[in-house]
């Protein structure tokens, strides 16, 4: 999926706020693409993937969650499609990024309806009582239900973000967002005390020098407001172009794949 955001991203060839709702929706568009078509590309005998091996008429029953986050100096965008959750801490608390696909969210529910589809409680609200899941990548056989178009939010950084957290209802399900932001933090603290006494020196981008822990995630310095990162590296974080997040990028994804 990553590999997908970042060719959509070249090929869009601009980096403004509202272009990235078209990059993450192709990008998903195009993984979905990539899912329902396997069951047709096989060459031969070979299965177009593992689980036809064990029910070879049920490959369209394959699909997975997907959260992606793009981390600029300036912004933090988020394209999410199933259960799986992005969670920004800020100043000790959580913000969510990303809203979970569950097919009894009122405005899900009505686009099933809509299309012609229910919703059956069956441990659980359920797409036609099998998928516990309003959207995803694959699952063609629940189409046009279950959507592969993914929801988007861009958030400005400020200087109290502290950690983002991608993960899926292995962790929601069990874990509130406060808890999950706290035990992150907490981590932060245990290695800050664990690396005192091996400072070192870190100049900026004015060859002042400026104390701080080298993390090496952004070549512009740290995250902002990221454990041990002086206030000289926020401000180089945060500068870049005002609604433009371009420059120096993080990409990650969580994905939850499943099976019947």
């Amino acid at each position: 999926m990553h590999e997908v955001v970042a060719d959509e991203h070249h090929n869009a060839g601009s980096g403004e706020v509202a272009a990235w709702k078209g990059v993450m929706e192709r990008s998903f568009a195009r993984l979905d693409e990539q899912a329902t078509s396997w069951a047709s590309s096989r060459s031969g005998d070979e299965p177009a993937c593992r689980c036809e091996q064990q029910m070879p008429s049920r490959c369209d029953h394959v699909g997975s969650t997907a959260v992606v986050a793009v981390v600029s100096p300036t912004h933090v965008v988020v394209g999410n499609a199933g259960d799986s959750r992005a969670v920004l801490s800020r100043a000790g608390a959580p913000v969510e990024l990303s809203v979970d696909h569950k097919p009894d969210r009122p405005d899900e529910l009505a686009r099933i309806e809509a299309a012609g589809g229910r919703v059956i409680y069956w441990d659980g609200a359920r797409v036609l009582g099998v998928l516990a899941m309003s959207r995803a990548i694959g699952d063609g056989y629940l189409k046009p239900f279950v959507s592969s178009e993914p929801e988007v939010t861009v958030t400005e950084r400020t200087g109290e973000d502290e950690c983002l957290i991608l993960a899926s209802d292995g962790l929601w399900d069990v874990v509130t967002n406060e808890m999950a932001c706290e035990v992150v933090r907490a981590c932060f603290r245990s290695n800050a005390r664990g690396r005192r006494g091996r400072r070192e020196r870190i100049r900026d981008g004015q060859g002042r020098e400026q104390g701080g822990f080298r993390q090496g995630v952004l070549r512009r310095g740290h995250a902002a407001g990221e454990a041990g990162a002086g206030p000289a590296e926020r401000r180089q974080c945060q500068r870049g172009r005002r609604g433009s997040p371009t420059g120096d990028m993080i990409l990650g994804a969580e994905q939850k794949s499943y099976a019947p």
